[in-house]
């Protein structure tokens, strides 16, 4: 199953649509476009590390598997965390403005819709995989990067 798929069933791209103001298929179509830079960034930040090394332990820090429990909430989102994973995985908010700018211009979506996204999903994203590893608890690095791993084999394979 894609890992769009999962943030689907799990609630988040509805409780993201309801934040943003907008419908759910808008909401897909941004999540489905950002989703590859999101899971790209994170595999190279852990590339050489075992498990998620730094990451894993951001992850944690911010939260772990509430970070999915934060986006779900049904109040505004605290992008704070979101924006922290982000600043990780791509190093710098002009990386994070390209990946909008560029998703913008392909999906043809705004471009500051897609930055109000961002966090919003990455955030979702680590906590799900932070779940997925076992407890909520992202410091378990080696089941965070075997879920990273079929992720990123996954959406190679499309």
């Amino acid at each position: 199953m894609s890992l769009a798929r999962m943030l689907q069933d799990s609630g988040a791209i509805a409780s993201m649509a309801r934040e943003l103001n907008i419908d759910e298929q808008t909401a897909r179509t941004g999540a489905g476009a950002l989703l590859p830079a999101i899971v790209a960034g994170m595999g190279r930040t852990t590339a050489g590390s075992s498990g998620l090394g730094g990451l894993g332990s951001i992850i944690g820090g911010l939260g772990g598997g509430g970070l999915l429990e934060s986006v779900l909430g049904g109040g505004p989102t605290d992008t704070g965390k979101g924006n922290d994973i982000l600043g990780t995985i791509f190093g710098g908010k002009e990386t994070s403005r390209g990946v909008a700018s560029e998703v913008s211009a392909i999906t043809g979506l705004d471009e500051n819709l897609l930055k109000k996204m961002l966090p919003i999903l990455a955030m979702a994203v680590a906590g799900y995989m932070a779940k997925q590893a076992g407890g909520g608890s992202a410091q378990q690095g080696g089941g965070l990067g075997g879920i990273l791993g079929s992720i990123v084999g996954g959406l190679a394979a499309r």
